[in-house]
């Protein structure tokens, strides 16, 4: 209890700083947030009186202190109020988080539990048969992991959609179709999800094979497998034995690799016009939309913070070591 107690109070420290910085940040970046708000609706003649309604109605005070924004900001966020969206037809940010962070929870978690599984077995079995044929894949993998996720995702769509046309280019599901939970919606979900999933599992992968098979290479010069093998154990034993302790640096690096994935998996969004959070985060950047950009980074970090803080925790049962160290 005293190890998780630690490692919660260190996330809620992140935490602050990193909802801090997402508070300062957009408004470092140029330009007039209501000015865009009159550009957008095509205001014409708007007077000062009403330059101050549209201040007023979406929050944005530019002749106010930062200090009185902060405070009132944290005010908000502790009463789970992120604002209202500038641009997104003026509703609340909550609402609009709630319609696009299902489809990235989706796609994300099913591509990183698949790439930490794949990537693991294969780098176990990579450090099991060091010098034979399969050695090929390592400078594959080392090859895919230097690849950036949002180039990887422009060549597969030009390589499987626009030439092979086997999976769509973008969006989530077939717009013709009525949302719901028709087998033939559902479909289209999986089929416009693949593409996505496999762009982020080839690039995560690769970093897992790599680690995992280092650590299988010194794992299997250890003592106590050259004890097992000495006393005859059948090579899928000694192997199982290795591969207990191998993978327990690889479980702490999951949580190392998490941000990673996270940000490549909203790059990817972005390329695939993919309807998840990282796309919703991209039209509030283009927009100067600070209260959408301020609530989708705050849930960005928390879910990251969480992610890690499991991660942590699954580790330190794994390992007692860990627990004696913190």
């Amino acid at each position: 209890m005293r190890f998780i107690a630690r490692r919660v109070g260190f996330y809620v420290i992140a935490a602050w700083v990193a909802i801090t910085v997402s508070f300062f940040l957009p408004r470092m970046v140029p330009g007039d947030p209501v000015a865009g708000i009159i550009a957008n609706a095509s205001i014409h003649g708007c007077n000062p009186y009403c330059v101050k309604a549209l201040e007023l109605e979406f929050g944005v005070f530019n002749h106010s202190n930062l200090l009185v924004q902060y405070l009132q900001y944290w005010g908000n966020l502790f009463h789970g109020n992120l604002g209202v969206s500038y641009f997104e037809s003026s509703q609340p940010v909550t609402t609009l988080i709630a319609a696009y962070l299902p489809w990235t929870i989706g796609l994300l978690g099913v591509a990183t539990v698949i790439s930490f599984l794949l990537g693991t077995t294969i780098g176990i079995f990579l450090g099991w048969r060091r010098g034979s044929r399969l050695d090929w894949v390592v400078p594959s993998a080392t090859f895919f992991q230097a690849i950036p996720y949002f180039f990887l995702a422009m060549v597969l769509i030009e390589v499987f959609a626009s030439i092979l046309k086997w999976f769509p280019p973008q969006y989530g599901y077939d717009i013709t179709l009525t949302p719901g939970w028709s087998l033939g919606y559902l479909g289209s979900i999986a089929d416009h999800a693949l593409l996505p999933a496999f762009t982020v599992v080839l690039a995560s992968a690769a970093g897992f094979i790599l680690g995992m098979r280092n650590q299988m290479l010194t794992t299997m010069d250890e003592d106590f497998v050259l004890v097992a093998r000495a006393k005859g154990l059948h090579s899928r034993r000694v192997v199982w034995y290795a591969a207990r302790n191998a993978i327990l640096p690889s479980v702490s690096n999951f949580s190392l690799a998490i941000s990673l994935v996270v940000a490549g998996q909203l790059l990817v969004e972005v390329v695939f016009n993919y309807p998840g959070i990282g796309y919703l985060l991209f039209k509030a950047v283009i927009n100067h939309d600070y209260p959408l950009v301020q609530g989708v980074f705050v849930v960005i970090v928390l879910v990251v913070l969480a992610a890690n803080l499991i991660a942590d925790v699954v580790y330190a049962f794994i390992d007692p070591r860990a627990r004696q160290e913190a």
